[in-house]
């Protein structure tokens, strides 16, 4: 709700109460923007109000909008719809209003809160490439911080590597067998890519192997377990539990080829991290915990050795922590990463980033802390989201068909290339110009087009439609952005700070939405969502497109009027600016 919002609210109270002996409460009043089809700024709410008003919604709306009118400086006419009240306020309150917004730099931004927010994202496994799933991840997760840093909360993003297990271990023993000892270096080939091959190798030698098994009639896991390749990973993974030289070394080899990779991904979204955990140095950590929690008695340990927590008067079940031989499972890791994240950064609230198949493991993990007593179980929160598709259809990583992060970027450059080349206007930018252009408004396609949608709801990427210059596109908005620049380099100069001239509709349009901003940050800050800020986004860049189709700005009748549309032409870039930032996407000042 914007400061205006509440200040009607109460006096509409204060109206009530003059107009008809009787108090209300302003909380309880209802007070919306007035929808595009009706006349006015704000409305009242006037249906709940006949009860107390004795009279019909119509009659109410209009003894309020008389009171109003008379009794409050700012507005400046109203209309009546059934139980509706629309109030119009003054052309000078408006501009008031933006000459506000010319002062404050931070416009959109929120004093800081003192909260301190730990956000978890991204989370990839070290034997394959970044997706397109880890895309979603990323986009959302990184802003997801940005929007909570300008909501004023302290935000600190971290990443978790789930660097350790038996998958990691297939790529170890498919490049012992068949790398003939190749490197990244060696062969030119990206880190994270590199040793994707070989878990991919890992699958088709183990899928051979188990044909024998498969002809005796044995069911496709079973004949997996049974073959050498399966065998050879479960020893390297016992001698990496047990800390055997040589796997660890090539364990920290390999996976050093990972990160390498990953990095240069990270760096092409434009996406980071203050600090990386890891699953190989947390599960112990998490054992720790599970011998906290069987001392106090949270946990139970049964006949075979394995413990347990048992959450089923929480509504949930049984749940293992340790499995009968002492390995950890997920959730172990979990335990101890949140004990150490609380350690290092003593947060108010944990913020998970993760798909929305864990939905329940997040749960489980909140609720066991609670159980153990940690001050910060109560902050964890799980943002979950949906599966991306492509048109071909869903991702399978394992039989090496993953839509590939760095190949997405590729192809979503390439495609901003096509497309500008074929407008033109791009004559006068050198190659390094044009290099950064296309880099710019591909990844500001595919950012816009993912983070627009809600994050629960799955989605399908569409490549095509995401670089039109038209529509609800990321290109569109770095479009009118670069139209504003284009403006403000023929006259950078204009200064406006007056009261007094009328506002042409578009106009007053532009100036309400810019003043809804910081409740818009607000809201998705609360609800943990970009697609707040990317509708917002869209709409203020249409709306400004319609201002500048419906009036003159270099060319204005009067001095006042072009200084006015030129500062406000400066405010809504500075905004569209401030709000693809908080998407992670780049404006352009040309194209």
């Amino acid at each position: 709700m914007t400061n205006l919002e509440k200040e009607l609210s109460i006096k509409a109270a204060e109206a009530i109460k003059e107009v008809y002996k009787t108090d209300v409460s302003s909380e309880s009043i209802a007070v919306n923007l007035t929808k595009k089809d009706f006349e006015g700024d704000y409305t009242l709410v006037t249906f709940p109000l006949a009860r107390t008003s004795k009279k019909s919604p119509e009659e109410t709306a209009n003894d309020l909008g008389s009171f109003l009118e008379e009794h409050w400086e700012i507005v400046d006419q109203f209309n009546t719809v059934k139980g509706f009240l629309n109030l119009n306020f003054k052309d000078s309150f408006w501009l008031n209003v933006f000459n506000e917004m010319q002062s404050d730099p931070d416009y959109g931004k929120h004093p800081p809160t003192g909260n301190k927010v730990v956000l978890e994202y991204i989370g990839p496994n070290t034997n394959k490439p970044l997706h397109l799933g880890h895309i979603r991840n990323m986009l959302l997760g990184f802003s997801i911080g940005e929007i909570l840093e300008a909501r004023g909360h302290e935000v600190v993003k971290v990443n978790i590597y789930n660097d350790r297990g038996i998958a990691i271990c297939k790529s170890m023993v498919a490049w012992l067998r068949n790398g003939e000892g190749k490197t990244p270096e060696s062969t030119g080939i990206k880190g994270d890519h590199f040793v994707g091959q070989f878990y991919v190798e890992y699958a088709k030698i183990e899928d051979e192997e188990s044909k024998s098994f498969l002809d005796k009639g044995m069911e496709k896991e079973e004949a997996a377990k049974e073959t050498s390749v399966y065998k050879e990973a479960q020893e390297m993974l016992i001698k990496w539990e047990a800390g055997d030289k040589e796997v660890r070394a090539l364990w920290k080899k390999m996976n050093g080829w990972v990160y390498e990779g990953f990095n240069e991904t990270y760096k092409k979204l434009g996406v980071g991290y203050k600090k990386a955990y890891h699953e190989s140095d947390t599960y112990i950590l998490g054992k720790n915990l599970v011998e906290e929690g069987l001392e106090k008695g949270c946990f139970y340990k049964k006949e075979d050795g394995s413990v347990w927590v048992d959450l089923t008067d929480e509504g949930l079940d049984e749940k293992i922590l340790l499995r009968s031989d002492g390995t950890s499972v997920y959730l172990t890791q979990d335990l101890g990463t949140a004990q150490e994240r609380f350690k290092d950064f003593k947060m108010n609230d944990s913020l998970y980033v993760v798909g929305n198949e864990q939905d329940y493991h997040f749960q489980v993990l909140k609720l066991t802390l609670q159980k153990l007593g940690k001050e910060y179980a109560d902050g964890i929160r799980h943002i979950s989201y949906g599966m991306v598709d492509l048109p071909e259809g869903k991702m399978k990583s394992r039989e090496g068909k993953t839509i590939d992060a760095d190949d997405l970027v590729e192809e979503m450059v390439s495609k901003s290339e096509e497309h500008t080349i074929e407008l033109g206007k791009i004559e006068d930018l050198d190659e390094s110009e044009r290099g950064d252009l296309f880099r710019i408004l591909g990844l500001g396609a595919l950012k816009y087009f993912i983070l627009k949608v809600q994050a629960k709801k799955r989605m399908l990427f569409n490549p095509e439609q995401s670089i039109e210059l038209q529509g609800d596109t990321g290109p569109f908005v770095q479009y009118t952005y670069a139209r504003i620049q284009a403006i403000l380099r023929r006259d950078a100069g204009a200064v406006f700070n007056k009261d007094n001239i009328n506002l042409n509709p578009s106009e007053k349009e532009l100036i309400k939405i810019l003043y809804r901003l910081a409740e818009v940050v607000d809201e998705a800050a609360r609800n943990y969502d970009p697609s707040v800020i990317a509708s917002y986004t869209i709409d203020l860049a249409k709306l400004y497109n319609r201002f500048y189709a419906e009036v003159p700005v270099l060319k204005a009748e009067s001095d006042d009027e072009k200084n006015f549309r030129i500062s406000l032409s400066k405010i809504v870039g500075e905004k569209i600016r401030f709000c693809m930032a908080l998407l992670g996407i780049e404006v352009p000042d040309q194209m």
